[in-house]
């Protein structure tokens, strides 16, 4: 079968290789479709933390089942399905507390391991969801919608009160929708304008910040002075991670969902003194997935709006370096199979 490798940063090659063989408690996964994600061109472009080379990318994926090991027979062959594509270990600290998302041992595919750029994956079994009545685009969005749903119940948002979100790409524009689901008044924030038109006129987004004029003003403003009680991160920018305290407000939660190579720092007083509560969210859990497949059920979640770019599993050595431009224009591409 063939896969795509990330040889080393800025180079793909599609290879061949075996086929994956059945085993007991694995299904083989006929792949369908593959979200490219901020962390595969992260990997690309060798800014990506936890990573190693060479690796096959994807974790954004969906398929139907094409073989099923034992104890697996309460799903059907040619079902469609998506999975959670992080394995934990069952055994440590984390996983003993119930937080497999953030297992000491985690294993993300196409991060730790080989991930879904391939046109067969064998998966275990406990990792598959399945995809009810699911398109197989909306289902291979199922996983990075997951990572919002699992920051928003981190953060306890509660219907009225004002969150923040800094950062638009589809993790952020995920947080938005859910946010909104639990009854949140949403503000988008970013530096592109492009993709606060799109908040605005596709998912309808209560209140728009160019990050590049007077943020603090329009914050204020916006929430009478109080300032956002949520604010969730998702832009990965230190800059704009060390700046979003300042918009915090007194008692307020914030939660850091992108990730950055660096440090991060902030004043001690200003922190403080808001008695402020500060998370990070990692990857998500079946619970985080099923909430998602539900909302998308119900039409509460836009999620086919985000794809702007489909690309046949052939031709994406030669196109995925145009993704990571910033001109591009993409909010989602999606591979084809």
């Amino acid at each position: 079968m063939k896969c795509i490798i990330c040889k080393e940063p800025g180079k793909l090659e599609i290879n061949e290789t075996a086929r994956p063989e059945i085993a007991e408690g694995e299904a083989i996964i006929k792949i369908r479709r593959i979200g490219i994600c901020g962390t595969d061109l992260h990997a690309f472009k060798g800014t990506q933390p936890f990573f190693s080379y060479p690796r096959i990318l994807g974790h954004e994926l969906s398929g139907e089942v094409d073989e099923l090991g034992k104890n697996l027979q309460d799903f059907g062959i040619g079902e469609r399905v998506t999975f959670i594509p992080y394995y934990s270990c069952g055994k440590c600290i984390a996983c003993r507390k119930g937080k497999a998302n953030c297992c000491v041992n985690i294993k993300g595919a196409g991060v730790h391991i080989d991930g879904g750029m391939v046109e067969y994956m064998s998966v275990p079994g406990e990792s598959l969801v399945r995809g009810k009545n699911l398109s197989f685009d909306e289902l291979a969005l199922v996983e990075p919608l997951a990572i919002g749903a699992h920051a928003v119940r981190l953060a306890k948002v509660e219907p009225g009160e004002f969150v923040l979100v800094t950062g638009s790409g589809p993790i952020g524009m995920g947080i938005m929708e859910i946010s909104k689901i639990s009854g949140a008044r949403v503000i988008a924030m970013d530096i592109r304008k492009e993709r606060l038109d799109f908040c605005s006129s596709i998912l309808d987004i209560d209140y728009i910040v160019d990050s590049s004029y007077q943020p603090a003003a329009k914050l204020k403003e916006i929430t009478k002075g109080d300032w956002p009680t949520k604010i969730l991160d998702a832009t990965g920018n230190a800059d704009a991670i060390m700046k979003g305290f300042e918009y915090l407000a007194h008692g307020g939660t914030y939660v850091l969902v992108g990730i950055q190579k660096g440090d991060i720092c902030f004043k001690h007083p200003l922190f403080h003194k808001r008695e402020t509560t500060l998370l990070s969210s990692r990857n998500a859990t079946r619970e985080d997935f099923e909430h998602v497949i539900d909302s998308m059920e119900k039409g509460w979640i836009k999620a086919k709006s985000y794809i702007t770019h489909k690309i046949p599993f052939n031709k994406v050595v030669n196109e995925f370096e145009s993704l990571t431009k910033a001109d591009s224009g993409v909010i989602k591409a999606m591979i084809e199979l």
